[in-house]
């Protein structure tokens, strides 16, 4: 049976992130290491808590910055990352997702470094992170925050990498599709919980997917406890979509192609916050 192509572009982009990773200098990366690193490099910015205290409006803004992506090409010819994160600054956003993957999303770890000198907004290093030595890179370009892609890492890999990049002060944004990978974010009591409403099946986007996980997010919260951020991602073209998505829990949204297509992404990111 062959594969559907959503599946075949998820495994074509983690057998490349292996070969990069391949290339990386052999390194041991230790808890210490790691928060060495985030002390020496100075300038903390606390991802998590900019979320939960949003700069306007009642839900949180990640804007992203991004120049394309496999399933819609280029999406911003005109691409300067640096005028891109200032507007989204002056707009409100919360924090900024940097695109840091070469071949598939032509991103650049060095605009991670150029992002950081231009803004004060908390970052994360968007990419497909499958080794520790990427976590260690982070930190070294900028990153206050990773991103972990339940569907790509197995349990082993999500629990060591959660806890090496929580310990040393990262924020980490766990990212999950559907029931199964929900269920296993919780399992290393990850404190931000992203649903991509993107189907890595068949690429199709339904932010009914955010709606039936917060629910089951919900139910799996105790009710003395506190329950993850949930962070609605993929799919987020309006307002309405934005009082969709927070009607059912989600704190926090992360937007991309909505925002670069617009011609003027900074009254776009106004209009998401209610502004």
């Amino acid at each position: 049976m062959s594969k559907s192509n959503s599946v075949t572009v998820l495994d074509t982009i983690v057998e490349e992130k292996q070969r990069e990773v391949a290339r990386l200098p052999q390194r041991a990366v230790s808890d210490a290491e790691l928060k060495g690193a985030l002390q020496a490099r100075g300038d903390p910015r606390d991802f998590a808590a900019a979320l939960r205290h949003p700069k306007s409006g009642s839900v949180a803004l990640i804007a992203e910055v991004k120049k394309a992506s496999p399933s819609a090409g280029v999406i911003c010819p005109n691409f300067d990352p640096v005028r891109i994160a200032r507007e989204y600054e002056t707009a409100g956003a919360s924090c900024l997702s940097v695109l840091t993957d070469e071949k598939f999303f032509q991103g650049s770890l060095e605009y991670l470094k150029q992002i950081r000198r231009a803004v004060k907004l908390p970052l994360l290093r968007k990419d497909f992170v499958i080794d520790e030595r990427q976590i260690l890179e982070a930190i070294e370009w900028g990153a206050d925050a990773i991103l972990l892609i339940v569907a790509i890492l197995s349990d082993a890999q999500l629990q060591r990498f959660h806890r090496l990049a929580t310990e040393a002060g990262l924020s980490v944004l766990v990212e999950v599709h559907d029931e199964i990978e929900l269920d296993r974010a919780l399992s290393v009591r990850a404190e931000l919980i992203g649903v991509n409403n993107r189907n890595l099946k068949t690429f199709k986007v339904d932010l009914a997917t955010t709606e039936r996980l917060a629910g089951r997010l919900h139910d799996s919260t105790p009710a003395t406890g506190n329950p993850p951020l949930l962070v609605a991602e993929s799919g987020i073209h309006t307002r309405a979509d934005v009082e969709r998505v927070a009607g059912c829990g989600a704190r926090a949204i992360l937007v991309g192609e909505s925002l670069m297509k617009h011609a003027d992404i900074g009254a776009k990111a106004r209009e998401l916050l209610g502004g």
